[in-house]
């Protein structure tokens, strides 16, 4: 009896602290090594879109929307589809918009080899920079997911890990209304916030489609919109 309990206990306290594992790695507002940020700090009325994912079939319909909106981004691409879309990334670099690390291969970074991590982001980086982009390279992980091995590499890399407070598409409500992700947006925007779309590719036509109208309704609350790096120099 006594040892049928001490297996119930142990598989109780096993599976507790693979939840409490669980948790953590999706947490957008902690990790256990180096810097995270979901948002800037700041009273101004500053905020970041972000991009996740690509280039894609939709780069240059949301690059010319930026630019009729005179509006910089800030892009997470990966690394294969840098090397398969390059001419767009040059194009994302060309225009003056902020180019972010989101891995090479998109995969979940938890539970993965130090090894594995390195490559996929020094892989990216170097991608990156032939792109013509000068600037710094922040990291977002796919999937937001980080744990162990991810932020103490980018930790020693003095690099930070960047998430995101705003993320319409993840009510499954809201994703597939452009409408809709745009009054999520403008009922959750605060100063400092980082928002997180996905426009690149054909599925996500609504959230394309938002961006336009999430502009407009920003300004009209008088936010102004920038790269995440520019936003963080907003930090109290």
């Amino acid at each position: 009896m006594k040892k049928l309990l001490k297996i119930s206990i142990s598989i109780i306290l096993i599976l507790g602290i693979c939840f409490l594992l669980f948790e953590i790695s999706k947490s957008r507002n902690f990790q256990f090594f180096g810097g995270l940020v979901n948002k800037a700090e700041t009273e101004e009325k500053v905020a970041a879109l972000t991009f996740d994912d690509g280039p894609g079939v939709n780069t240059e319909e949301i690059l010319d929307i930026l630019r009729e909106e005179d509006i910089k981004a800030t892009f997470y691409l990966t690394g294969q589809e840098i090397e398969q879309h390059m001419d767009d990334a040059k194009r994302i670099a060309g225009e003056g918009h902020e180019i972010g690390n989101h891995s090479y291969s998109h995969t979940r970074m938890v539970l993965k080899s130090p090894s594995f991590i390195k490559d996929e982001i020094e892989k990216t980086d170097d991608l990156i920079r032939q792109t013509g982009y000068e600037g710094e390279i922040h990291f977002r992980p796919p999937y937001g997911k980080k744990l162990f091995f991810l932020p103490y590499y980018l930790s020693k890399q003095e690099r930070k890990t960047i998430l995101w407070n705003v993320e319409p598409e993840s009510h499954p409500e809201i994703e597939g209304d452009a409408n809709k992700i745009t009054e999520h947006v403008a009922e959750n925007i605060e100063p400092g916030s980082i928002i997180l779309l996905h426009v690149m590719y054909e599925s996500r036509e609504e959230s394309l489609k938002s961006v336009k109208k999430i502009i407009s309704s920003l300004k009209e609350q008088g936010y102004h919109m920038t790269t995440v790096s520019e936003l963080l120099k907003h930090q109290k």
